[in-house]
């Protein structure tokens, strides 16, 4: 064997050795230049001939005519590497390139052995040129070709007999590579037009044969009417699965059909449409055979019995029917979204199922409506709509139906359902039903109902009139007066509530409930049944905020009280902290307020109030200072500083008092004056203007605060001179000390009723003392005296016991102290049993209310002439209405009244047809 060498290493044998055998290749023979000229063309072939059975693996080849390097010359027996083994570089020999003599000729790549490896050269100018001589050049041969077209046959006979096995379930006889392969072959042999017809064919025969779907098809078109439809869309969708899973494998034997030639086929222009893939001709083939071809305009009969089975399952599903079992226990629910799925697939949903399937759900939603309609009321036909409503979305969503066709059902669910039957979902009778029974649910599901067909505003007429007819119904409800501001906060509350959780806090509610609850609350037909001729509600409203500042949250109802949802929403909105009974007082006096603002006549309201605050603040009832304080900021913010002048000056003069207890224990100390008898005085000064006034009760006081209450009035008029005083002694309290069996008590008292224990001190232990005695050593009569000792002797807290025993007292009763009088509190508080506002002192007080209004009405007339000086009656009622709309509603009858007692008492005066003002 010829020896081999290493890469650029120079050979270092003798020039005659020949050169190594070439192995066969399959690859194109390698073109190099031969370095002899003198070789013989016919040698060469004959060489080249011999080693065409071997494929070269980059030996290093020789020239046989080489020699040896010269000093100035490239060893020819330098080895020399393939183009694999320089990294896939081609070969470049350059025979255009001349060199200057005695220098050699180099390649391309580098001369002088400093160039590419083995610096063979391509041509030296002392030879001459050279011949290129092809190697490894090999020919077909006829036994070769015949050996080709065997294996083409063999092929495509296997492809046929896997394509046989496939179709009928069985392996396949080949392997698939071997399968995938000869497809390959064919395809590059050219046959791929072939391939793809001969596939085709085969497909559709199997499809159309008794195993796919021509039984089915032929006993459809037979006889449409023997079948049942769910069974027959079972067995399509049967045929359906089986078809995908033999596509499946086909689609992978014949991928590089699909992915080389088909694949370029469909990427063909307009003029020709090309060919269709693998799977896009399954899908045509099996839409073709059982819906039709996709220009057709209706279904074969094999399709329609399909649309038919599905609409009969979404039918059942609607009706929640009984369900007949399906052969072969296949699920229904899957059956359906399979069949969905495969509609489009096929390209036929839009075309053949939709339109149907919106027909038959539009023939179902108008049976469903009448039927339910006849059937049902307000609040069960919201249910089932919108019951159904839901369904049907989920059922379009679940089955996977196209969103168009989502929106085009549920607009006609919309139409049918809700707009077509509005006036039963909008009758008022039946909604004041739901109101009534506070039925949240009901009223947000038909507010939703109502918004999908853009009807929610037509909501508010309904809505408008239960709250006016119900207001109305409370207000003028005289056998529960004292009631009257609880059931209007508490159908207040249930209307917010309503808004809140059932409207979506929809302004136009809120606007309606405060325009309804202004209109009743100021109707004069509904406070006409009261007969006061001035605001019932506004005297009602003031004695619930004064039970309220006086008893606190006990003496509310829980359904008034904030829910968790209110307490949530006053918590992000930093108004009030949740669980905090101050903060839940606030928010029900501005509950309170709400209801306030809606009333015209706030002037009576006022008189009550101011009426209220002032036993409250002489008595110490309040229940909370901060609370009172609070109410009249939230007053003041309402109707500006001139409606709360009044209740800011009670407060003020409740602080001055403070101060002048505190300049009067300062003097008396200065005088030398001890606390006579253990008395400990306190004295309120009031101004009379701002303080409302009270009955006087006559009572007289034990001798020991009498003589306290002249030496603080002697120290009063002297420091104020001009001043007198006018002793409320009704309005007043005190602590007594008393001493019992069971220890010492503190009693907390009125004036009247410390006047009565303390006539006990006189008298011996044990000795009783008369009805008739007590009424003229204390100078209280009548209802006064009966209260006072009916609060001693028949109360909670008895500290006298009365005989004979019982809960009324007569002028017959004798009293004794009770020194078996026990308590588990130190201090013991005995209430004054109060006595309710009679009607008399109901009616004077909106009889002054009235006669102030009076005078406030003249008052504003004058101040409008004395601007205008000329004006005619309807401009000047409209400005009088204006100017005194803030403290209540004037009546033009008693405008035009009041301008004629302005004419007497000639402030104006009648001057053609319009008033003028005298100076």
């Amino acid at each position: 064997m010829p020896p081999s060498y290493p890469p650029n290493f120079p050979a270092t044998s003798a020039a005659h050795q020949q050169p190594p055998q070439l192995s066969s290749s399959r690859r194109r023979p390698r073109v190099d230049s031969h370095s002899d000229p003198d070789t013989n063309d016919n040698t060469t072939r004959t060489a080249a001939s011999n080693n065409l059975g071997k494929r070269p693996r980059g030996e290093y080849t020789f020239s046989p005519s080489a020699q040896l390097p010269t000093p100035h010359q490239q060893d020819p027996f330098q080895p020399t590497m393939s183009a694999k083994a320089q990294g896939k570089r081609p070969e470049v020999i350059d025979l255009t390139q001349n060199s200057s003599p005695g220098r050699p000729f180099n390649s391309s790549y580098g001369g002088g052995g400093g160039g590419r490896p083995g610096g063979i050269t391509g041509l030296q100018p002392h030879l001459g040129p050279r011949k290129l001589v092809i190697k490894n050049l090999r020919q077909t041969t006829s036994t070769q070709r015949a050996g080709a077209d065997e294996y083409y046959t063999r092929t495509r006979a296997d492809l046929d007999n896997a394509l046989d096995a496939i179709f009928a379930g069985r392996p396949t006889g080949e392997p698939m590579e071997l399968l995938y392969r000869g497809v390959e072959d064919l395809c590059r042999k050219g046959e791929a037009e072939s391939l793809y017809n001969r596939l085709k064919d085969r497909c559709d025969r199997w499809l159309t044969s008794d195993d796919g779907i021509g039984q089915l098809r032929k006993e459809v078109t037979a006889n449409t009417t023997h079948f049942n439809v769910i069974e027959v869309t079972a067995a399509l969708m049967g045929v359906y699965r089986r078809w995908n899973a033999r596509m499946l494998i086909v689609r992978k034997v014949y991928s590089y059909l699909d992915r080389s030639y088909l694949l370029l086929q469909s990427t063909i222009g307009k003029e020709d449409k090309g060919r269709q893939g693998v799977n896009d001709m399954a899908i045509s083939l099996f839409r073709k055979a059982a819906f039709g071809p996709r220009s057709a305009t209706k279904a074969l009969p094999l399709g329609v019995m399909v649309l038919r089975g599905m609409i009969t399952l979404i039918m059942q599903e609607r009706e929640d029917q009984e369900r007949e079992q399906i052969p072969g226990g296949l699920d229904r629910v899957q059956l359906l979204k399979d069949s969905v799925t495969m509609l489009k697939v096929f390209g036929v949903y839009g075309k053949f199922f939709e339109p149907w399937f919106l027909e038959h759900s539009y023939e179902f939603y108008k049976e469903f409506a009448e039927q339910k309609s006849e059937s049902c009321g307000l609040r069960d036909y919201i249910k089932h709509i919108d019951a159904l409503l839901k369904r049907e979305e989920h059922m379009c969503d679940f089955y996977g139906f196209d969103s168009t066709t989502k929106r085009q059902l549920l607009q006609d669910a919309h139409g049918v359902l809700i707009t077509k039957y509005s006036e039963k979902l909008l009758d008022t009778g039946s909604v004041a039903k739901l109101l009534e029974a506070e039925d949240v649910p009901s009223m947000k599901a038909l507010y939703q109902l109502l918004k999908l067909s853009g009807l929610q505003n037509k909501l508010k007429e309904p809505w408008d009139s239960y709250i006016r007819k119900t207001g109305s119904a409370i207000v003028s409800d005289t056998a529960r007066g004292d009631e009257m501001v609880i059931r209007l906060l508490e159908l207040r509350r249930s209307l917010y509530v309503m808004i809140r959780d059932a409207f979506d806090q929809d302004e136009v509610y809120s606007y309606g409930l405060r325009e309804s609850f202004g209109g009743f609350m100021n109707d004069s037909k509904s406070t006409s049944a009261w007969g006061t001729g001035t605001s019932k509600v506004g005297e009602m409203i003031a004695k619930y905020i004064d039970m309220l500042l006086r008893g606190g949250l006990k003496t509310l109802p829980k359904s008034l009280l904030s829910d968790n949802k209110d307490k949530a929403i006053a918590e992000r909105s930093g108004l009030a902290a949740a669980g905090d009974e101050d903060s839940e007082l606030d928010t029900q006096l501005g509950h309170a307020l709400e209801l306030f603002k809606f009333i015209d006549g706030k002037d009576t309201f006022e008189a009550f109030y101011k009426k209220d605050l002032g036993r409250r603040l002489l008595l110490g009832r309040s229940a909370s200072q901060d609370a009172e304080r609070s109410m009249i900021t939230k007053l003041k913010g309402e109707c500006g500083a001139n409606f709360t002048h009044n209740l800011e000056q009670m407060f003020k003069d409740q602080e001055l008092s403070r101060d002048e207890m505190t300049s009067y224990k300062t003097w008396l100390a200065g005088t030398g004056k001890a606390t006579k008898g253990g008395v400990d005085l306190t004295v309120k000064v009031l101004s009379h203007s701002a303080w409302p006034t009270y009955n006087d009760v006559k009572v007289t006081l034990p001798k020991e605060v009498l003589e306290q209450t002249t030496s603080f009035e002697t120290y009063y008029q002297a420091k104020h001179t001009g001043r007198k005083l006018t002793w409320k002694h009704n309005m007043s309290h005190c602590i007594i000390k008393a001493r019992f069996d069971r220890g010492p008590k503190e009693l907390s008292l009125s004036a009247q009723q410390g006047s009565v224990l303390m006539l006990f001190n006189d008298v011996p232990d044990d000795t009783p003392l008369s009805y008739s005695q007590i009424s003229q050593s204390t100078s209280l009569t009548g209802a006064e005296l009966d209260r006072t000792l009916q609060s001693l002797a028949c109360g909670k807290s008895r500290v006298l016991s009365k005989a004979p025993k019982g809960r009324d007292v007569s002028p017959t009763d004798t009293f004794t102290v009770n020194r078996a009088f026990a308590d588990p509190k130190f201090r013991v508080k005995i209430n004054q049993i109060q006595l309710k506002e009679t009607r008399e002192e109901n009616k004077e007080t909106h009889e002054k209310v009235a006669r102030d209004r009076q005078l406030e009405t003249q008052a504003a007339i004058v101040r409008i002439m004395k601007s205008r000086k000329t004006m005619g009656h309807a401009q000047l009622v409209a400005e009088v209405i204006n100017q005194t709309k803030a403290r209540g509603a004037v009546d033009p009858g008693e405008i035009k009244a009041n301008i004629e007692k302005l004419i007497d008492k000639d402030y104006i005066e009648r001057e053609e047809g319009n008033y003028v003002y005298l100076a």
